[in-house]
């Protein structure tokens, strides 16, 4: 019988846990960026759905308490490579600080999928397949919505997330690049906020304080998004400016259909969960996989999202 372990946390607690588990099947370590998220806990039902597909194997599902808690997720891949997991599923919370373990893993023989964010030049050789939202494309779709709404002049504020993360560096540089390429707006930031949604709704108030003829806004992950919400409703700015965000959990769909928001750009977090893991089980068992796999996207808007291309991809 499969057992999935998921939300482990602790890395004491998680090689105590799967120890039982990787007896029974062999085991597809699906390490996110944290599990304190519903994005990723939207992974972690994408890939318990392909395991239980999957005759022979089973997923334990780990993260830290934060992604930028960057030194415990290397440390959540030591301790899979130690187990000799049968594959390892990894949304690497930096692009540089998890390229000597993913390394090791590939002398060790264990494949290795990348989810989510792209790992340096260097590691390419190291992984067998890549699944994502292609983040720069992401950045430009918001961008051109932006512009369609706001025009060609004005201020935009940009309220980002981690410096340097691969899917940051597509979402925010490609958004960044079209605005200018094709505008004359100001960009105000980008501000980052590290992930925390009490700090995106902190500086979200500052900037808005600080700029009162602010055409538009884009926030551009989930916790993020959601602060830079509530600092637009707490502000009374809510139906004043363009406001788009990343990703779709419950409370950004309210955001939309409350007209706070004036669209979501999200990606299908489920099938890089079950996607993901059909493909490490791919080459573990041999077969060839695509070096880049896109996992798609969906612009949201109060007029789509009752639609089944959207209700596919919120969660």
């Amino acid at each position: 019988m499969r057992k999935i372990v998921s939300g482990i946390l602790g890395m004491v607690a998680s090689v105590a846990l799967v120890t039982g588990a990787a007896a029974a099947d062999k085991e597809i370590a699906v390490i996110v960026k944290t599990t304190n998220s519903n994005f990723w806990q939207n992974v972690n039902k994408g890939a318990s759905s392909a395991v239980a597909k999957a005759e022979g194997y089973d997923i334990t599902f780990q993260g830290p308490e934060s992604d930028t808690a960057i030194a415990e997720q290397v440390n959540l891949v030591q301790n899979a490579i130690n187990r000799n997991v049968a594959g390892i599923v990894l949304a690497p919370s930096d692009t540089e600080a998890l390229v000597p373990v993913v390394k090791s893993a590939n002398e060790n023989g264990i494949p290795v999928v990348i989810i989510d964010s792209l790992l340096s030049e260097s590691a390419e050789s190291y992984y067998q397949a890549f699944l994502a939202t292609d983040n720069r494309k992401a950045g430009e779709l918001v961008a051109q919505m932006m512009i369609d709404k706001v025009g060609k002049t004005g201020k935009v504020a940009v309220m980002s997330f981690v410096a340097g993360v691969g899917s940051e560096i597509g979402r925010v540089g490609g958004f960044i690049e079209y605005i200018k390429a094709n505008s004359d707006i100001e960009i105000v930031g980008p501000f980052y906020s590290q992930s925390q949604m009490a700090l995106a709704l902190n500086q979200t108030t500052d900037v808005l304080s600080a700029n009162g003829d602010l055409k538009g806004i884009y926030g551009a992950s989930e916790p993020t998004a959601i602060g830079m919400a509530r600092a637009i409703v707490q502000s009374g700015k809510a139906g004043k400016l363009v406001a788009i965000g990343f990703d779709g959990n419950k409370d950004l769909q309210d955001f939309v259909r409350d007209g706070t928001l004036d669209a979501i750009a999200v990606q299908s977090s489920f099938q890089m969960g079950q996607l993901g893991v059909n493909a490490v089980i791919d080459v573990a068992e041999g077969k060839s996989v695509e070096k880049f796999i896109n996992t798609g996207l969906v612009m949201v808007t109060k007029e789509n999202i009752d639609s089944a291309e959207a209700q596919n991809v919120l969660y």
